[in-house]
């Protein structure tokens, strides 16, 4: 391809894997996704090509529904162990964000609640919310009917909104939070947690990796508990680690998130999801593959001192 033609899709490279990511909360698997569709660009009859954004939506749309609807992705949903990847914010994934749909879309509780629909109703959903296309556009992406396109972001709105408690937070409320959580957390007393927490709070963790499933804690005494000797330090968690940790405050995925590193690689985040002042939702993760882009983006970043210098 000649320069100008290569330029054209890096210019709308960030959309397209902010895209992908949306649908398949990876962003790894988005990567992937905006590497098939340039393949596919460059093998392109191009002169045929009326709109090339629309043509591109098109394509990565349509990548993305073939992953998700891959025996892979099934089983491993199924399987009760995915959870998406975070984001650290700035991430040029992240966008578009001008709106609260569109900052609300990639927010990692919404990201787990798109995993109640089915593909065509994720993809309307991310379509219409975060990208403002008109039900006839989107129609023409996925191939059905604009009536079709209107009944499925019905639904999604529907069971979206249903579970849906939070919006997304700027640096410094995030802090405020993180602050108070880490020092609740920290101080051994079990109360000081549970009064940070709203009567319903879950949390859910990967387990760093270890685990075949998600652990799911359902009641506040039972979070607090939990979280009080996950933050007591010990000989056997140092040495899992492999270094001193710091912690720090910081927003991922539109949310407060506490952020563990060593050096300059991160080993855990932990993501607040706040309603009404309190903390209604935990979700951790230290897995060593859902860590990846999230340390790239880290190193790029400079940061304001750590909550705790040495954990």
């Amino acid at each position: 391809m000649d320069t100008a033609t290569v330029e054209r899709f890096e210019a709308g490279r960030s959309r397209l894997a902010s895209l992908a990511y949306r649908l398949l909360g990876s962003a790894a698997d988005a990567e992937d996704v905006v590497q098939d569709a340039f393949l596919r660009w460059q093998a392109a009859d191009r002169d045929r090509i009326e709109v090339p954004e629309a043509w591109l939506t098109k394509v990565v749309t349509n990548l993305s529904l073939d992953r998700l609807r891959s025996a892979r992705a099934r089983h491993e949903r199924a399987a009760g162990a995915w959870l998406p990847e975070p984001l650290l914010d700035g991430d040029p994934m992240l966008g578009p964000a001008d709106t609260v749909e569109q900052r609300e879309s990639v927010t990692l509780a919404v990201l787990r609640l798109m995993e109640q629909l089915s593909p065509v109703e994720r993809a309307v959903y991310v379509l219409r919310e975060a990208f403002s296309y008109t039900h006839a556009e989107i129609a023409d992406i996925l191939d059905i009917t604009e009536s079709a396109s209107q009944q499925h972001t019905h639904r999604a709105r529907q069971r979206i909104a249903a579970g849906r408690h939070a919006g997304a937070a700027d640096r410094a409320s995030a802090r405020r939070i993180v602050e108070a959580f880490v020092a609740a957390a920290s101080s051994g007393r079990t109360e000081q947690l549970v009064a940070l927490l709203t009567d319903d709070a879950t949390a859910i963790s990967d387990g760093a990796g270890l685990a075949a499933k998600l652990q799911v804690l359902r009641s506040p005494l039972q979070i607090a508990r939990t979280l009080r000797s996950g933050f007591k330090p010990t000989a056997a968690k140092r040495r899992f680690v492999g270094a001193p940790v710091s912690i720090h405050a910081g927003v991922v995925n539109g949310a407060p998130a506490m952020v563990a590193t060593t050096g300059d690689r991160v080993v855990g985040v932990v993501v607040l999801e706040v309603r009404d002042g309190k903390i209604a939702g935990f979700c951790g993760m230290a897995a060593t593959h859902r860590l990846g882009r999230i340390t790239e983006q880290w190193r790029r970043t400079e940061h304001p001192a750590p909550l705790i210098e040495s954990w």
